[in-house]
């Protein structure tokens, strides 16, 4: 495992982020294995491997995600050793003021938070999602201040477009607030929409890349098949991978990467994790995992290097999507 600051910041992490999206989903996914009793294999298998860093959010699975954190991990290692990011911001219930970023249910959801997950303190605090409703002002102050209380020792955001990260970077400047050193957005090989805007402004401001479904749900694994589904229990369940939204030039990309990845006796998609962390903007994408050897085998990513001429191979398929769909 490779280790590197998160950003523009002191802040170290594993260059493989372990996400949370199916902790607490068990009986709710075909794919959600974690409940307290088999979530200990997995956080050990991580940290036997090298992954310090753990995301998750307040509405994965109602706060169950966050609980099994608080269960299990924070009991299995020292708290300065692992880094966790959550999230909040997204509506966690149907009360009006259990959403979006205005003072009252950011500084709520906190202190929710923080005893979910057992802890006097949070690493990495993301804005999910900004509210069309509160003033990014309101929204940056409260971060600020949830910052100096000491609850949160560094802020972040989710995916929103280019323009409002830089609203909040430039007013976090203006004021002198604190900055956000970290972007969680969509990107992968055949999800590349955020190379237009997103991406270039984080090089530039010095902000962390810590990107989800980097794999593409799966599909960059390579064992995806063109009739539907495959062999892992997600291809046989999501129902997204089942709707066929994948393109000639994705699978493509798919083609080519598994060339590359024979030719370096790696699998695709420790290919696929060794091109995202070529770009100067990455620091850690965020893995699934519903088997402890995709664990190990995301670890030994790091070790692999992409070319640029087997990055410009890769990429050269891709054709700009008109909205995410993946």
């Amino acid at each position: 495992m490779k280790y590197g600051p998160l950003g523009r910041s002191g802040l170290i992490v594993s260059r493989i982020c372990l996400g949370g999206n199916s902790w607490g989903a068990k009986g709710r996914r075909g794919w959600g294995k974690f409940d307290e009793v088999e979530a200990p294999a997995y956080f050990k298998r991580a940290l036997d491997v090298g992954i310090t860093f753990f995301d998750t959010a307040d509405v994965y699975n109602s706060g169950r995600s966050e609980e099994i954190i608080g269960a299990t991990l924070m009991k299995m290692a020292r708290r300065d050793d692992i880094v966790i990011s959550t999230k909040a911001g997204a509506r966690f219930s149907p009360g009006h003021n259990d959403q979006g970023t205005g003072r009252k249910h950011l500084m709520a959801a906190l202190d929710d938070q923080l005893k979910r997950l057992q802890t006097d303190y949070i690493d990495v605090y993301q804005v999910h999602r900004l509210d069309p409703h509160t003033p990014i002002e309101e929204t940056m102050y409260t971060l600020d201040q949830i910052v100096k209380s000491g609850k949160v020792r560094y802020i972040g955001s989710s995916t929103m477009p280019a323009y409002k990260f830089a609203q909040m970077i430039m007013i976090a400047d203006w004021k002198g607030y604190a900055r956000p050193i970290a972007m969680q957005n969509l990107y992968n090989l055949i999800q590349r929409e955020e190379e237009r805007e997103m991406n270039q402004l984080c090089q530039e401001q010095g902000v962390g890349l810590i990107p989800y479904s980097p794999l593409a749900r799966g599909f960059l694994a390579g064992n995806r098949s063109k009739e539907g589904g495959g062999a892992t229990e997600r291809a046989k369940n999501d129902t997204i991978v089942a709707a066929g939204t994948y393109r000639d030039c994705d699978w493509e990309v798919v083609d080519r990467l598994k060339k590359i990845a024979l030719g370096k006796n790696c699998t695709p998609a420790q290919a696929a994790l060794a091109w995202m962390l070529s770009k100067p903007y990455m620091a850690a994408p965020i893995i699934g995992a519903t088997d402890l050897d995709q664990l190990s085998s995301a670890a030994k990513a790091t070790e692999f290097t992409v070319t640029a001429d087997e990055a410009k191979t890769l990429e050269e398929p891709y054709q700009f999507r008109v909205s995410p769909a993946v």
